[in-house]
């Protein structure tokens, strides 16, 4: 993440910039650019969206979507796959998904880029947790190792290649394993 602004600005003012490729996250009073997604990135989150829906967006149980802006807390960030439970996910007038999300997800999952800092994206996590996030992963493609987040519990790491990975509760259905994951890797 690189900082892009020197001088704070507000959430609103920084609300009413266009958007940008890759995204802008809005942390602390200042702009964040997000690292332009690799590989490695690219490939885990266009699997892993698909394999949580289609676990849980069938039964309307609750929806992934792919680096949607999430804006609470006074910060306004785009994990790369943010889950919200389906009865929570905004809706328009029209009953149709809404353009702007201004809550946490249940589950925020980041990918970590070469580029990017585990510490600012973990805060990231941390900040979703304190606003009501169920669970956070953090992958870690290099290292092979998903980090697992809840509220007020001590981090979980997750590395040997046949252990399950935990999901929350409303996607209990989704059975990973650290090496189904990474696997997605060879293909």
């Amino acid at each position: 993440m690189v900082q892009l602004a020197s001088k704070n600005i507000t959430l609103q003012e920084f609300l009413q910039l266009p958007e940008t490729k890759p995204a802008n996250e809005y942390i602390d009073g200042k702009i964040i650019v997000k690292p332009m997604p690799q590989g490695k990135h690219s490939t885990i989150q266009g699997e892993l969206v698909p394999s949580i829906n289609t676990v849980v967006k069938l039964k309307r149980i609750a929806r992934a979507f792919p680096e949607l802006r999430c804006t609470f807390g006074d910060r306004s960030t785009v994990p790369d796959i943010a889950v919200f439970v389906w009865n929570r996910i905004p809706r328009d007038e029209n009953g149709e998904v809404a353009n702007a999300f201004l809550i946490a997800p249940d589950w925020t999952i980041e990918i970590l880029s070469p580029d990017q800092s585990q510490t600012k994206v973990t805060k990231n996590i941390l900040h979703c947790l304190k606003h009501g996030t169920q669970m956070g992963w953090l992958i870690d493609p290099l290292e092979q190792t998903v980090f697992v987040f809840r509220p007020k519990q001590e981090t979980e790491v997750f590395d040997e290649p046949d252990a399950l990975l935990p999901v929350p509760d409303f996607a209990s259905e989704l059975k990973l394993t650290v090496r189904d994951l990474f696997a997605w890797l060879l293909e």
